[in-house]
Formats: structure tokens, C-alpha cells, sequence
């Protein structure tokens, strides 16, 4: 009995893994692929205008710190000017955003 409540455990985690990895890769294509592209090279002729970084560098990946990357998706960045350069994620919840950044991560060859 004990064996089958921690199979059934272990599958309800990985069911939520997955289906958490499947929503972070369809905000990522809905909000964020326009700028920062599919592959998330940046890639895009608004990620050429803002500047949008290669998340497929290592060196870029290396520097993105989590803490700085979940902070500038949930408020945005401005440029020196207080230009916006990426508008807040204010609709998204904490976990929807974690699973931006590891979408972000899964970029890195």
C-alpha cells in the first residue's frame, strides 16, 4: 500500500513538472518569443531594436543571475532614458515566472 501511494505521489509530481515546463514554454512563445525569439537568441527585429540578449551564450547565461532575471520579468526594465524596454509581467503569478527563467535557462548549448 505504501509503495503504491508513492508511485501514485511520484506520478502526480511529474505530471505537475511537466505540465508546469509545458505552460512556462507557452507564456515564453506568447509573451516573450517577439522580442527574444522562439530560440531565444534575440534574434527578432525588436530584439535587434532593444537590444535583447542570446540566452543560447554561455557567457550570457553565465551572468544572468535568477534573482535578477525573476525581478526584471515581474517589473519590467528601462533603459537610461526610462524608456520601457520590456513591460512588466503583472499578470503572471511567482511560479509562472520561475518557469520563465528555467525556460531561460533551457536555452544554453
Amino acid at each position: 500500500m505504501k509503495s503504491m501511494s508513492l508511485l501514485c505521489a511520484a506520478a502526480l509530481a511529474t505530471t505537475t513538472v511537466t505540465s508546469r515546463a509545458v505552460d512556462a514554454t507557452e507564456i515564453y512563445t506568447k509573451t516573450c518569443a517577439k522580442c527574444h525569439g522562439a530560440d531565444g537568441r534575440g534574434d527578432t527585429k525588436m530584439g535587434k531594436k532593444l537590444g535583447a540578449k542570446d540566452y543560447t551564450d554561455p557567457k550570457v547565461q553565465e551572468a544572468l543571475k535568477d534573482d535578477s532575471a525573476l525581478k526584471s520579468i515581474k517589473e519590467g526594465l528601462k533603459d537610461k532614458e526610462d524608456r520601457v524596454l520590456m513591460k512588466p509581467a503583472e499578470e503572471l503569478s511567482d511560479e509562472d515566472i520561475k518557469g520563465l527563467v528555467a525556460r531561460i535557462r533551457s536555452f544554453k548549448k
